[in-house]
This record gives C-alpha cells, sequence and structure tokens, in this order.
C-alpha cells in the first residue's frame, strides 16, 4: 500500500480551524493514511483484521464485511480529500500523547457509522520519501523552469529590438513592453 500512496496527492483538509496535508490509499485488505500540519507528520497502516477489530470496537450493532467497510470508508475519505465534505459525514481531529487522532462519523446502510484513525508520528524515512523528497524535486523543476522562461524571455527581448532596428514598428501601441529586467525579477521573486 505505501508504493501505492507514493502516486497519490497531497490534498489539503481543514477539522475545524486546523488545516492539515493528507494523502489516503485503500485497497481490500486495509489502507495506509499520511497526513501532516507541515510541523509533524503522522500516518496509519491498518490491515484488514486490524480493519475488522475495529469497526466491532466502534459500531457494535453493525455487522459487514472488511471490503465494504474500506470501501465505505474511501467513499467518505475521497471527497473530503477533493475538497467536498458530505453532509452527512462530519470529521474531528485531536492531537494525543501518542500522535494524532482523527474521527469519522458517516452513514452505512442506514445506520450510524463510527471510525477513528489512530496516527503515530511518521517515520523519518517515510516523511523523507512522501514529503520532502517530492518538494525538493518539485523545487528544483521549477526553478529549471524559471530558468528556462527567463532565457526565452531575454531572447525575445533580443528579437523584438533586432525588428526595431530593421524599422519596424508595432501597428498597436498597447502591445509594447519594457524589456525583460533579470536581476529585477530574481529580486522580485526572492522577496516575494
Amino acid at each position: 500500500l505505501e508504493s501505492s500512496l507514493l502516486t497519490q496527492p497531497w490534498a489539503s483538509v481543514c477539522f475545524g480551524e486546523a488545516t492539515f496535508l493528507a494523502k489516503v490509499c485503500f485497497s481490500d485488505t486495509g489502507y495506509i493514511l499520511l497526513i501532516s500540519n507541515l510541523s509533524s507528520v503522522w500516518y496509519e497502516s491498518a490491515d484488514a483484521e486490524a480493519v475488522g477489530q475495529r469497526s466491532k470496537e466502534l459500531n457494535k450493532r453493525l455487522t459487514v464485511r472488511v471490503s465494504s467497510l474500506l470501501h465505505h470508508l474511501c467513499t467518505v475519505m475521497c471527497p473530503l480529500l477533493a475538497g467536498q465534505l458530505a453532509a452527512a459525514t462530519s470529521f474531528s481531529c485531536h492531537r494525543i500523547a501518542s500522535g494524532l487522532s482523527l474521527h469519522v462519523k458517516s452513514e452505512l446502510s442506514g445506520l450510524p457509522f463510527y471510525w477513528e484513525f489512530h496516527c503515530c508520528p511518521a517515520p523519518v524515512e517515510m516523511v523523507s520519501r512522501h514529503l520532502v523528497r517530492p518538494l525538493i524535486r518539485m523545487s528544483l523543476a521549477l526553478q529549471y523552469q524559471v530558468q528556462e522562461l527567463t532565457s526565452l524571455l531575454l531572447q525575445k527581448d533580443a528579437e523584438i529590438e533586432d525588428y526595431r532596428e530593421s524599422g519596424a514598428t508595432l501597428s498597436r501601441d498597447r502591445l509594447r513592453t519594457e524589456p525583460f529586467q533579470e536581476e529585477m525579477f530574481q529580486q522580485n521573486f526572492m522577496a516575494e
């Protein structure tokens, strides 16, 4: 599941006043959840046995196959990660001594359904693999893209200057642009 989690995008989620980044991956045999407030990162990985046991503890009147529970959890979590909270579903989040607890209340087969994700601090390697390395790679890709665009703008300015020196004029003065100032751009970019 963790390798499948790598392909999932991070999504911004809010629980009350607190904002988190989260991603989750479900299968018929378990799930893995990764959640961060950018100060800490927590995760929970649960197999079918753990899901079945927790469901019995939290939903005493409900008898359902584990694969159906996992499918229901997926249908509850996916709208949250897409920024579309279902009306019949509520979430709350609490910091606990051992990590983070995410409580879910929804309905399954006409009965109230409760779930708790018990998240513990994520190992350093997991944080690196899912958060730090992708962010650094994205930062490097964006830096490369800025360099490419800067080079292209400088080439375009040289081309426009060549046209001007050849006597070309603009048919519409509102299209006139100032030459690209690379140093000014870099200073403004760093300031922002």
